[in-house]
């Protein structure tokens, strides 16, 4: 399992975290999503490595800013 950690801006509510979660978890090999609104991060479970251009066509397709790949905090 590999964990990948993301920057996303524009997010302010549950209905937010929830249209970006769907999108990232469509992505082949996610199998968890956790979205944190205040803080505009995004942590994925998945698989396999992620590629940075499907994750923010996710969500850009959610409709919210892709900020780039953050450092995960252990």
């Amino acid at each position: 399992m590999i964990e990948h950690g993301y920057t996303v801006s524009g997010m302010s509510c549950g209905h937010c975290a929830q249209s970006v979660a769907e999108e990232i978890t469509a992505l082949p090999g996610v199998t968890e999503v956790d979205v944190d609104v205040p803080a505009g991060r995004v942590t994925v479970r998945a698989d396999t490595a992620l590629a940075e251009d499907d994750v923010r066509a996710a969500v850009e397709e959610a409709g919210f800013t892709y900020e780039g790949a953050a450092k995960l905090v252990s």
